[in-house]
């Protein structure tokens, strides 16, 4: 495995939790919390799989620790919990799209280039 297919998957984490739709804040407060997502690549020479903590705040995707992390995270759920989010690690990026209820999730993610993709399950950690 090498430092670029590590980057990538973690970009690929991020990617699968957002969506820019508008919707009330008190609506999307329901995800707000502390999530853990499993990355998990399904094609190509990507690694296998990744664990990240991440943030929901008012419908914002974050790092759970960005003073921490290499990589960079946008992304929004909307009040229904649909998700949608890219990640970025240098010159490697990736979007995730999905959905999550009160305490789990689900979605797919591919590699902005295409060279890997897969799925993405997260689970509620806390508040």
């Amino acid at each position: 495995m090498t430092k670029v297919k590590t980057g990538l998957a973690g970009v690929l984490l991020a990617a699968a939790l957002s969506s820019g739709i508008a919707t009330p804040v008190k609506a999307q407060a329901a995800y707000d919390g502390l999530w853990s997502v499993l990355i998990i690549t399904e094609q190509g020479t990507c690694d296998r799989g990744y664990r990240y903590a991440i943030r929901i705040k008012g419908g914002k995707v974050t790092h759970a620790d960005p003073a921490n992390s290499s990589f960079r995270i946008n992304g929004r759920v909307s009040g229904n919990g649909a998700t949608r989010v890219s990640v970025a690690r240098g010159d490697q990026s990736a979007n995730g799209s999905g959905r999550i209820n009160r305490n789990v999730g689900a979605g797919r993610w591919k590699s902005s280039k295409g060279e890997c993709s897969g799925i993405w399950q997260a689970e509620r950690r806390g508040s």
